[in-house]
């Protein structure tokens, strides 16, 4: 019988595969055609960065997950979270962080380029992981506990919340989750809310394009041309597909109507080409993910792995679910990549690592041995 770790290595695969395919296809403009030959195809920088991500998830795969449980390896999870504040500070700094589409969301070191807000939610979700496992006895606290946690989490979403919204909301959502998971009080967790929704409304003001993007939300048709444009144009692409779509490579909608085609909004050019039977064969592929995800965490005892694989899932399961409500007009437009099929460099890399510590709990889980409770005595191993 196929082994959790097997499955998420097979429709991991399945996913980079069927992104490169879906992204090659969305760039393809006019007058473009070397990507439509072998050669071109293998030796593209889509392709060589799903293999890269491959072997992310190899390496993460083999990576001694059991040794970063608490009490031990204290310093990795804080040196990568205090590395990930330092990004995102260096981000804002002109002539080190660079602009795109209006906001300083990218650092450039030679040719390689990386956005300090993909390593810094995966360096949350592993901090918190060890943070909430080795503070079990004091969890329920509000200062020793829950505090320490949640200051954190909202330093990390306010520094990402100054040119990303979208981003930094998922990554409060997943933290406070995590928390809860980890046994603080619900009561503590509902504090920050007030406060987090006063910080989103505040910045909706002061950025027009995001009041203009929830206008959009709430009717794209009262101006089509303008700041309704994107969501239309998607939702264009999703029903001109039908059942069968139009064809791999025969979309419309990416010749100059679909903004961000190869990122954002690939699921509509997908659900275009392939229609429902694409569109369904995605959702399946994510489904089968967070199935043999949440096996591997319920099949272990280790709170730190249950932690971490939770912290993982629920990451790429909101991240997926904010992109599909988007494409297809149920959210407010954002910059959230659909996991593993959007086109990026840093997004594939980290999570296909992270996806690999999933597999590398499955691993070392069926010869772990139980740590102590939940609660009450520290959890050592």
């Amino acid at each position: 019988m196929i082994r959790p770790w097997q499955a998420l290595l097979l429709i991991v695969t399945g996913l980079l595969v069927l992104g490169i395919i879906a992204v090659q296809s969305a760039g393809l403009s006019v007058g473009r055609d070397q990507a439509a030959t072998l050669p071109g195809l293998l030796l593209d920088r889509t392709t060589l960065l799903g293999i890269l991500a491959l072997l992310a998830l190899l390496c993460g795969m083999y990576t001694p997950v059991d040794r970063l449980s608490p009490p031990r390896c204290q310093w990795i999870p804080t040196v990568l979270l205090v590395a990930a504040v330092v990004l995102l500070v260096l981000v804002q700094i002109p002539g080190i962080g660079r602009e795109v589409h209006g906001a300083r969301r990218w650092i450039d070191i030679g040719p390689i380029g990386f956005q300090p807000s993909e390593v810094a939610k995966w360096a949350l979700v592993l901090f918190l992981a060890w943070h909430v496992v080795a503070r079990a006895d004091r969890l329920g606290e509000f200062k020793r506990g829950f505090l320490p946690g949640a200051a954190i989490i909202l330093f990390i979403g306010a520094l990402i919340g100054i040119e990303d919204l979208g981003t930094s909301v998922v990554i409060v959502i997943v933290g406070m989750a995590i928390l809860i998971a980890g046994g603080c009080r619900l009561s503590h967790a509902l504090l920050p809310i007030p406060f987090a929704a006063a910080a989103i409304v505040a910045a909706l003001f002061a950025s027009p394009y995001r009041l203009d993007r929830l206008r959009a939300f709430l009717d794209p048709y009262a101006d089509p041309e303008g700041i309704g444009y994107h969501v239309l144009q998607s939702m264009s692409a999703i029903s001109g597909g039908g059942l069968a779509g139009r064809g791999l490579g025969n979309g419309v909608q990416k010749f100059g109507y679909l903004p961000e085609d190869t990122t954002d909004f690939l699921f509509s050019v997908i659900c275009e080409e392939l229609g429902l039977v694409g569109c369904l064969l995605i959702v399946a592929l994510y489904m089968g993910l967070l199935l043999a995800g949440l096996r591997i965490m319920l099949n272990t005892t280790r709170p730190f792995y249950r932690l971490l694989a939770f912290g993982i899932l629920l990451m790429i399961t909101v991240q997926a679910l904010v992109n599909l409500a988007v494409v297809t007009g149920m959210a407010p437009t954002k910059g959230i990549a659909l996991p593993l099929l959007s086109s990026g460099g840093t997004g594939w890399l980290l999570m296909g690592f992270c996806i690999g510590l999933l597999a590398s709990i499955d691993r070392v889980s069926g010869r772990s041995t139980p740590e102590k409770a939940w609660h009450g005595q520290p959890v050592t191993t």
